[in-house]
């Protein structure tokens, strides 16, 4: 069980009415939590959540309507992100309490002191190299829509300036991160057909592709549900039209693909995964039509290549600046 949950439970008797978990790890929290509900914005753990508790799991970026007499924020990484979910949620429990648990290393201790634009929060339990704090709602927020907290920023591309709506959470929220970047600049002579923009983030790189490949149909996937909605809005602020889709890594990925393009993921959290981008590299073969591309920028120090390699049987090194390579591979 997550050490969070863990320390939850140690204080199991807070948490015996209506319960609303936020961030809710896939374990067994909600087993040992009869009237709690959880809510998710990782499709990984939401798909988890709901095999396990059918309809007791709730996936999205609003706060999910079904009414709740307190609410527990699993902190997540982002500041920005903590800082939207604890309003949100303090927004809707005037006189009740509001609970945050997280990892030290994660920065708890930090981020309990937004508790305190809500009331006088006190830490209830430090165990398992984690922290539980509470607040009595005293100070209840007018809720903020999601969409006021977006970060609009404009790229310069050859065929005119691009709009990007980036979201809190989501990967170099507010700025073009330098992988991104350079791989924007290594899009020529991409084949016509059906794209996948693999872990999208905001969108860049799919609307990027749609505009300057308009007959191309763009298909953009992360796991996440404030890369999804962002994603919509950048597509929307650049008048594209293009699918966007929740799923947990490629197997949730169409078919018969042209083309992957991908900044791929390899952080979550405050800990480090490869899982994602290793299953991508793996199973490139199975979504991509013969004749079909790779094309991905990673960080030099990832051994990407023979995974390449191994999966399709070739792969060059396009470009290589700024501690980042372009990779592009082929199906035979």
């Amino acid at each position: 069980m997550d050490p969070r949950s863990e320390v939850l439970l140690r204080q199991a008797e807070l948490f015996q009415g209506p319960l609303l978990l936020a961030g809710a790890p896939a374990d067994d929290l909600l087993g040992h939590l009869p009237n709690a509900q959880a809510w998710s914005w990782h499709a990984g753990d939401q798909a988890l959540l709901d095999s396990r508790f059918a309809g007791r799991s709730h996936y999205g970026v609003e706060v999910p309507a079904p009414a709740f007499a307190a609410a527990v924020l699993f902190l997540p990484k982002s500041r920005e992100l903590a800082a939207y979910l604890l309003n949100a949620l303090a927004s809707r429990l005037a006189g009740r309490e509001l609970f945050l648990v997280g990892e030290k290393r994660g920065g708890i201790e930090g981020a309990a002191k937004q508790l305190q634009a809500f009331g006088k929060p006190r830490k209830l339990d430090s165990a398992r190299h984690c922290q539980l704090w509470q607040v009595t709602v005293e100070h209840a927020p007018a809720a903020r829509p999601l969409e006021s907290l977006a970060e609009r920023f404009t790229l310069e591309l050859n065929d005119g300036p691009l709009q990007v709506v980036s979201l809190p959470g989501v990967f170099s929220h507010g700025r073009l991160d330098r992988g991104t970047a350079l791989l924007l600049e290594h899009l020529d002579a991409l084949p016509v057909g059906a794209v996948l923009d693999f872990g999208c983030g905001a969108g860049v790189l799919g609307a990027a592709v749609k505009r300057r490949y308009p007959q191309s149909k763009v298909t953009m996937l992360d796991v996440d549900a404030f890369a999804v909605a962002a994603s919509r809005l950048t597509l929307a602020a650049n008048n594209l039209e293009a699918e966007v889709i929740s799923g947990d890594g490629i197997d949730a990925a169409p078919t018969e693909l042209s083309v992957i393009l991908s900044n791929p993921p390899f952080h979550t959290g405050v800990h480090t995964h490869y899982q994602a981008s290793e299953n991508l590299l793996k199973k490139s073969s199975d979504h991509l039509q013969k004749g079909g591309e790779m094309r991905l920028v990673a960080n030099s120090f990832l051994r990407y290549q023979p995974l390449i390699e191994a999966a399709l049987g070739n792969c060059q090194t396009c470009a290589e600046a700024d501690g980042f390579r372009i990779y592009r591979a082929t199906r035979g």
